[in-house]
């Protein structure tokens, strides 16, 4: 053998052991628990609480007063603490309601009040809003688990068949009131709804406002456990506490694995609804649903 060969496999040879090293101190680091490196904010924000402990971050929908509705402003710190526990060290995020409600979906005197624009830029501007806060739980990195403490109305229901986890309380019920509201299905629930439950199922919720208890939901599948309400928070942090002693790196790359796929068309099936959504907003259905909508608010 020449020298020059001997050399050249001698530097591969030092090549491939260094590698082997980066190799096992990766699988070594990524086996371990997070550290958990964040404090808890509570003043970042004025809708939510953020809450990082036992390596989970947990974010808390905080306006009881209004049953949790969904206001812009919500809409949007929701997304900016989803941008910070996709990349913080928690190995998931854990999404509930403060209160007796998970959420009562969108507030709609909150999006008439704070927009003072046309009714073209209102419908633009509310639309973006949410869509951004649809898509963000699509491309979500981490374990996804929504704590359903009560009832979900209206895209409070629909995200969840977004999530990878959904516990709900026995009290808990769920509901999407679309067609009440002349309007139509959202947060890729046209899609997703079929494929969980079936779409006879699907149909009798997303156009017939069927209402479903927490053990209705489980039967059908948007539910994946359901536990008594005086236990709940217990018995569900408990199981969140076990799998957030798991590899970090492993959970976020098998759930990209798992979700890789289907991304791509839960995109395509978002703007196609929120199409359906912006073209439908002045329909003289929509427009009446949402009068005796009102009407009804201000004879309680």
């Amino acid at each position: 053998m020449s020298e020059h060969v001997r050399t050249l496999r001698e530097s591969m040879d030092n090549i491939l052991e260094g590698k082997r090293k980066v190799c096992l101190v990766a699988r070594v680091v990524s086996s371990e628990p997070a550290k958990q490196s964040r404090k808890n904010n509570h003043s970042k924000y004025e809708t939510i609480d953020v809450v990082y402990l036992d390596n989970i971050t947990k974010i808390v929908l905080k306006r009881p007063e209004k049953k949790n509705a969904f206001s812009f402003e919500m809409y949007k710190e929701v997304c900016s603490a989803l941008d910070d526990a996709g990349q913080d060290d928690s190995v998931l995020t854990v999404i509930t309601g403060q209160g007796d409600y998970f959420s009562s979906g969108n507030d709609l005197n909150n999006a008439l009040r704070a927009f003072k624009g046309s009714p073209d830029e209102m419908v633009k501007e509310t639309s973006g809003v949410v869509r951004n806060f649809v898509c963000k739980v699509i491309d979500f990195p981490k374990p996804l688990v929504a704590m359903v403490n009560g009832p979900a109305i209206g895209i409070a229901t629909t995200i969840l068949g977004l999530c990878d986890l959904v516990y709900a309380s026995d009290k808990a019920t769920f509901n999407t009131p679309f067609s009440k509201l002349g309007q139509h299905p959202e947060a890729c629930s046209s899609y997703t709804f079929p494929r969980i439950m079936g779409l006879s199922k699907a149909t009798e919720v997303l156009l017939f406002n069927k209402t479903l208890t927490a053990r209705e939901a489980c039967n059908v599948g948007l539910v994946t456990e359901v536990f008594p309400d005086a236990t709940f928070k217990k018995e569900v942090w408990s199981k969140l506490i076990d799998y957030a002693t798991l590899p970090k790196n492993c959970l976020a790359l098998s759930k990209q694995l798992i979700r890789k796929v289907e991304k791509e068309k839960l995109h395509a099936v978002c703007e196609r609804e929120f199409e359906l959504l912006n073209t439908r907003a002045y329909s003289d259905d929509a427009i009446n649903a949402v009068q005796r909508f009102f009407q009804r608010k201000s004879q309680l």
